[in-house]
């Protein structure tokens, strides 16, 4: 006989009391593997079990980067227009609130500086979140006023690279923004400035054939996809097949394209020592 004896049967909770599992407490990579939401941030939001980088944005790389998650952003207002009245389903300024209020970001790309292991640093880094992190007027400008700002104040600039390609609502203009872009990071080098890029999942199109390609030094984050155009493109190109693993960093590495490939908790540390050693200063903890 049991222990105990239900007065009343069924369910008593009534719908207005019942709880439900609050949403974001858990992770499910694309291999599966499940782990806390609080373990996955503590863990620079990589998975422990299997190494998979998860897409994050501006905020979580500027609070990596950044020491104490302390920085100054600039032109933090700078809005796009519509130069062109583009409208598919929607009407772009209409597309451009929405993406806004949904992302509380401007535009797809977010500049900053402060300081990094104690020594300046120009940081600008890319929201896939913000339709796609497409290369818009916006999105160049920024890149290059903040590559002004490094120029003046001769700061290494680094660029994280999140994107899908140029925005196809601003057309030329944003294609444009590949050869302002490229110009003002020439500049940097006749100034003998270092500029970094990270390449990250996923890196196409226009920011791969400009900034993302230009680095001093290339790098990327394990398993990025990072191409100009989708492999389906690539493979009725040239009529051939592909090999595995192709647009990936592992294989942009054996193939001469990057210089090495980082583990996320390791990026603040490499990105500082290369500096250290490409401007000959002694080396920081």
């Amino acid at each position: 006989m049991a222990w105990f004896k239900r007065k009343d049967k069924g369910i008593q909770t009534s719908t207005e009391e019942k709880k439900d599992t609050p949403k974001g407490l858990w992770y499910k990579s694309p291999t599966g593997k499940i782990i806390d939401t609080k373990e996955l941030e503590q863990n620079f939001y990589v998975s422990p079990e299997d190494g998979y980088h998860v897409r994050i944005g501006s905020k979580e790389y500027f609070e990596i980067l950044f020491d104490d998650n302390k920085f100054k952003e600039l032109d933090a207002n700078l809005n796009s227009k519509d130069p062109l009245k583009f409208v598919d389903t929607k009407k772009y300024p209409e597309r451009l609130k929405a993406a806004q209020a949904k992302t509380k970001l401007k535009d797809a790309v977010r500049t900053a500086v402060g300081k990094s292991m104690g020594k300046d640093l120009v940081i600008a880094c890319m929201d896939f979140s913000f339709i796609g992190g497409s290369m818009g007027s916006v999105v160049g400008e920024k890149i290059a006023r903040a590559a002004d700002h490094a120029l003046k104040k001769k700061i290494p600039f680094m660029i994280i690279s999140k994107s899908g390609g140029a925005r196809m609502m601003e057309a030329a203009l944003s294609l444009m923004q590949l050869a302002k872009t490229s110009a003002k990071l020439a500049q940097l080098a006749d100034a003998g400035i270092p500029y970094i890029s990270l390449c990250t999942d996923p890196t196409t199109g226009g920011t791969t054939a400009s900034f993302a390609m230009l680095g001093d030094i290339n790098i990327a984050e394990p398993g990025a996809l990072i191409g100009f155009a989708g492999p389906r493109v690539v493979r009725d190109t040239t009529g051939q097949e592909l090999p595995d693993g192709f647009q990936t960093s592992e294989f942009l590495l054996e193939h001469g394209f990057l210089d090495f490939i980082t583990h996320r908790k390791d990026l603040k540390q490499k990105i500082n020592l290369y500096l250290d050693l490409v401007q000959n200063q002694p080396l920081r903890a």
